[in-house]
């Protein structure tokens, strides 16, 4: 039985006037259906089970930043790629994660059809709620390539969005430590 997905990649094939027969497409619609459900596999992802009770009780009240993070996504408006690198930080109140599940995280969130701004917030406002932090930031900066490849034609205009809880938000001091930190 035929992927559905791949009835709809021939249908686009054709439709934009190929053969989707020809040698170098005739593997195309199963390839594309194949990367696609990769590229959005982060729907299945269970947030829990990225965690993996990695939590770990520590009286550590400093700042935690894992910086230059890469993801890769899908705009939801366009379908077209967009990608960068994240900058997290929190500050823990008695707690913290196991570091490694902090791109994982990313990486959940990134497999989806998304905006950049939500996916920022949806990062910060997870790991406030896993760690109970006394504040969580998220720098993300990426390129677009709906904005570079069509439209705007703007090519290396990156984007940067960021979410600060906490005291992120409520002390300059920290929120200018951390924006200090991730550019060194």
């Amino acid at each position: 039985m035929i992927d559905p997905l791949e009835g709809h990649v021939l249908a686009i094939l054709s439709e934009l006037g190929e053969d989707p027969k020809r040698p170098g497409l005739e593997k195309t619609p199963p390839r594309y259906a194949k990367a696609l459900r990769e590229l959005t596999s982060g729907y299945a992802a269970d947030i829990d089970a990225v965690f993996n009770g990695a939590l770990f009780p520590v009286s550590y009240k400093e700042m935690v930043i894992v910086k230059d993070i890469p993801f890769y996504s899908l705009c939801e408006h366009h379908l077209l790629p967009f990608f960068g690198k994240a900058h997290v930080a929190y500050v823990p109140d008695d707690r913290i994660v196991g570091l490694s599940k902090i791109p994982k995280l990313i990486g959940a969130f990134a497999r989806r059809l998304q905006v950049q701004e939500r996916m920022t917030y949806q990062i910060a406002e997870t790991l406030a709620a896993k760690l109970s932090p006394m504040g969580v930031g998220v720098i993300m900066e990426a390129r677009h390539l709906c904005m570079e490849m069509r439209g705007a034609k703007s090519p290396m205009t990156p984007t940067v969005t960021s979410a600060m809880l906490g005291c992120f938000r409520k002390d300059h001091r920290t929120r200018e430590e951390f924006l200090s930190l991730i550019k060194g």
